[in-house]
């Protein structure tokens, strides 16, 4: 009989989650982290980045769609899009959804995480690699956006690991005021914070960076079941504090418009209006307002 393999996450040193793995499909040191990629018998294909899960096959429409239709929507006239991260071509796919984008460009400082992603996670970004509106660039985002023209996008999205090793420069306040500079006048940038119940002190120290160069500073949430720990928290800084009450009757007129009104799995105009009401042990992490 063949011995079972686990794979144990490895992002809490007290708790955790483990996938019972059907086959490794591959195992890579880049020159930035660890990176596994296995198919599992619970969630399809994973991938690990220095032990920690950063997307499965089973529930990556749930992350990726809320990361990248809550600020678009929102905003309502997003025409250029910089993502930085989100090496598996996930939110690029999702923004290249809506019609009225006309540039996304996406920073990816690790090469091996987009090549493993194509090789090996096809499904999630389909098409979005070979679309004429998207650039792709394998380098540091740090870079990118202290270099970015004034006023060139209208919505950043991080798709980062959580702030330690690679991840740790895309949650300072160098990295906002460069992004608030290279977003137009209602620019917004959202980002992913963590799950609070574990990490609340992520949440709030790049909240209160963010609040140095924007005025809106919130958070929104998603219920991603392989973050384990309950709620994770999105991080929300706008320009214009109008787009975060934007109603819900407006929200789907303008995902209409898009074209993506019934296409997903677990963002709808309600869910998206609903996700900015936080619990309290959220929201106590924010900026008084």
């Amino acid at each position: 009989m063949a011995t079972e393999v686990w794979v144990n996450e490895a992002l809490y040193s007290g708790w955790g989650q483990r996938f019972r793995m059907k086959r490794e499909l591959a195992r890579v040191r880049s020159p930035f982290q660890d990176i596994l990629v296995f198919e599992s018998e619970s969630h399809g294909r994973v991938m690990l980045l220095d032990g920690v899960v950063q997307i499965t096959e089973a529930d990556e429409f749930v992350y990726q769609e809320m990361l990248t239709h809550v600020p678009l929507l929102a905003h309502g006239e997003a025409r250029r899009v910089l993502v930085i991260g989100a090496g598996d071509g996930g939110v690029l796919r999702r923004v290249l959804q809506h019609r009225g984008v006309e540039r996304a460009v996406m920073v990816e400082i690790d090469g091996e995480v987009i090549r493993l992603a194509k090789e090996h996670l096809p499904g999630v970004a389909g098409e979005a690699w070979n679309d004429p509106r998207a650039q792709v660039i394998v380098g540091d985002g740090i870079d990118y956006v202290r270099q970015a023209p004034a006023a060139s996008f209208d919505v950043v999205i991080v798709d980062s690991t959580d702030p330690i090793g690679v991840g740790e420069v895309l949650f300072t306040e160098e990295f906002y005021v460069n992004c608030a500079r290279l977003l137009t006048a209602r620019g917004l940038i959202v980002n992913q914070c963590g799950v609070p119940f574990m990490q609340g002190e992520e949440l709030r120290e790049s909240s209160a960076r963010r609040a140095k160069a924007f005025r809106d500073i919130w958070a929104y949430v998603a219920a991603v079941p392989t973050y384990v720990g309950g709620f994770m928290t999105l991080g929300w800084a706008a320009k214009d504090p109008a787009m975060r009450g934007t109603p819900v009757e407006e929200i789907r007129r303008r995902a209409e418009v898009a074209g993506i009104l019934g296409t997903t799995r677990y963002w709808t105009p309600e869910v998206q209006v609903a996700s900015f009401q936080l619990p309290p042990y959220i929201a106590e992490l924010l900026p008084a307002r």
